[in-house]
């Protein structure tokens, strides 16, 4: 039977319906050591928390693509600067940090939040001054290859940025800027700044064996941000949703886009009414669409019977989203891929 059951996992392609099954992990992107982690976590006898914090944890360490951890995405002045939220499912308890400065576990901090306060996120220095005293260390972010990333910008007359209705043109050259006296409005190509090759979040949901739910993420944000800047990462409903008594979702991509949309909680609160997983991602994608056809965005669900889905976007050069499953009816973490809509 377990046979049996392996080879139906095997040839069911993302997007049909997931054979079901718990416990489960699920995490964007190809990012196996981070599932494989995770899943360890799960099978030493270690919460669905612990999960998240250590799997997320692995693509801060691994510096996932360069987009997660430190030594990557460099914002205007050369600093990188962190984001990661952590979600509780049984109480709803959220922690989260975002423009985290010299310290190198986001996710890890953001779990102290939880556990050392009545708050929900914290910011910028703030957020490093609680880090430190919650023992973690200051470290240096930066690294050779986010020192020659933000020197081939400056190189570019900083192309591209984040700025717009600014004087110099932004489109030819580096600041300072100031704002022009008239502001026009135009279509937003975001398509264009973010890509799969620069903006990769790690987001991940854990439902145990129980159908206890947690879900988290960790970024380094979009790259040449301006600073200060915070994406959907850190914000509950937005980069991660988690709810024991429906299931788990989490964002990746341009979250400048996402955020307004809470696509996380919108797709836990479609699976609450009993949509497919695979559905309520695609449902969350097709709500986005209408308002920013080329954003570059994708998104995964889970259900808290352990099916689970993905979606996303289809524009040029980003045709195809992979992510990781991790569950009894695979012999071991496996990658899988889902056509954009």
């Amino acid at each position: 039977v377990t046979v049996a059951l392996f080879l139906l996992a095997a040839v069911t392609p993302a997007g049909a319906a997931s054979a079901a099954t718990l416990p489960v992990v699920i995490n964007t992107w190809a990012f196996r050591t981070a599932a494989e982690t995770a899943w360890r976590v799960l099978e030493s006898g270690g919460s669905e928390l612990d999960a998240i914090e250590r799997g997320c944890g692995q693509c801060e360490i691994d510096q996932c693509d360069g987009s997660v951890g430190y030594g990557g995405s460099p914002d205007e002045s050369g600093e990188t600067t962190l984001d990661a939220m952590i979600m509780d499912g049984n109480t709803m308890e959220v922690g989260a940090v975002a423009d985290l400065r010299r310290v190198k576990n986001a996710i890890g901090v953001a779990r102290k939040v939880i556990e050392y306060t009545k708050h929900t996120l914290l910011v910028g220095e703030s957020a490093s001054l609680f880090a430190v005293r919650m023992g973690f260390p200051y470290e240096d972010l930066t690294t050779q290859k986010s020192l020659s990333l933000y020197s081939e910008w400056l190189n570019q007359s900083c192309q591209p940025n984040y700025w717009k209705n600014v004087v110099p043109d932004s489109s030819k050259s580096c600041g300072p800027y100031k704002r022009r006296e008239e502001v026009t409005y135009k279509e937003e190509h975001t398509s264009s700044q973010r890509s799969v090759h620069n903006h990769d979040t790690i987001g991940m949901v854990v439902i145990g064996v129980s159908g206890t739910v947690a879900s988290g993420t960790s970024t380094n944000g979009a790259i040449h941000k301006l600073p200060g800047r915070v994406g959907d990462s850190p914000i509950a409903g937005a980069g991660s949703y988690a709810d024991s008594t429906a299931g788990g979702a989490a964002a990746t991509g341009d979250g400048d886009i996402m955020m307004r949309f809470l696509p996380s909680y919108q797709a836990v609160e479609y699976m609450r009414m009993g949509t497919d997983p695979t559905v309520a991602c695609q449902k969350v994608i097709s709500r986005i669409q209408k308002y920013a056809p080329k954003f570059f965005g994708a998104i995964i669900c889970a259900n808290t019977t352990g099916s689970y889905g993905a979606a996303c976007n289809k524009i040029p050069g980003f045709t195809q989203f992979h992510f990781m499953v991790s569950s009894p009816l695979l012999s071991r973490p496996t990658e899988q891929v889902v056509e954009c809509i």
